[in-house]
């Protein structure tokens, strides 16, 4: 068995503030015999006031909350799933929506960018439009961690079960599934396609999720879950409040799983063909 914490947010528009609330909870973690700790999407910053937020998006090695993590993660000896932040790409004048694996001595073990953006208008009335900040990653992205091989995504990534495809055809043991999901989307599909995703990739699901009322003014989901390979969930933090949770997961589950429903190794790549 394997321990791992969950960090539920409601992050705001001080990276400071939010990278000590982060701090805080790997401390927690650590304590609670946490190998790991994951944190949900932007748990940075939250701040649709482009122009109040700009000055925050900086280069990875000018980014303060990364470095405040890296250290705290070489102090704890705890490895962070850093669900993502918004930094300056490289390449792009778009910024990039970046997750970041740090290990226990403080180095960033693998880096995932968004792949999936969120570009929709919602019947409440909410319009997003992610790809006009965010550039949009390429890399499907796996590591390995102490608890196991672990796959890559991004809130709406969970959507597109070609990316969770991949991640199955790695093998991975878990996949990571930070969010920031808007109430109306949650209520209705959160739960069952994350409990999908665990499913078809014969994985642990692990989702750490912003949630409630954010000083930007938009509300989030919440309910980070953690799901087992059966698609039980473990874990549900509710839509309520911040917090830290752990849950643990089992290797034998995963073995248990794998030869019940061997899904992976029954796998066919299919071909289309035109109608004759």
């Amino acid at each position: 068995m394997a321990r791992l914490a969950l960090l539920q947010m409601t992050s705001g528009i001080d990276p400071l503030g939010n990278g000590s609330t982060m701090a805080q909870a790997a401390k927690e973690a650590k304590a609670g015999g946490a190998a790991m700790l994951f944190t949900p999407e932007m748990c940075g910053l939250i701040d649709r006031d482009r122009a109040r937020a700009a000055p925050h998006i900086v280069a990875e090695a000018e980014n303060p909350v990364l470095a405040q993590m890296r250290e705290v993660a070489a102090r704890e000896g705890l490895w962070i799933a850093l669900g993502s932040l918004a930094v300056r790409h490289e390449s792009d004048e778009r910024a990039a929506n970046r997750c970041f694996i740090i290990d226990d001595k403080g180095e960033i073990a693998a880096r995932y960018d968004k792949i999936h953006m969120f570009d929709v208008d919602l019947a409440n009335g909410e319009s997003w439009r992610e790809s006009r900040a965010y550039c949009p990653g390429e890399q499907v992205v796996t590591v390995e961690t102490p608890l196991g091989r672990l796959g890559l995504a991004i809130c709406y990534d969970l959507r597109f079960p070609a990316l969770f495809e991949a991640l199955g055809r790695a093998a991975c043991d878990l996949i990571s599934i930070p969010a920031a999901f808007t109430v109306p989307t949650g209520a209705a599909h959160w739960h069952i396609m994350q409990r999908a995703r665990a499913i078809e990739a014969s994985a642990y699901v692990v989702s750490a999720a912003q949630v409630g009322q954010h000083q930007d003014g938009r509300a989030t989901y919440g309910h980070s879950l953690v799901v087992d390979p059966w698609g039980e969930v473990l874990l549900d933090m509710g839509g309520e409040q911040e917090g830290l949770a752990f849950a643990d997961i089992s290797p034998a589950r995963l073995a248990e799983v794998r030869a019940q429903v061997p899904s992976l190794a029954n796998r066919r790549v299919l071909t289309t063909s035109p109608a004759s």
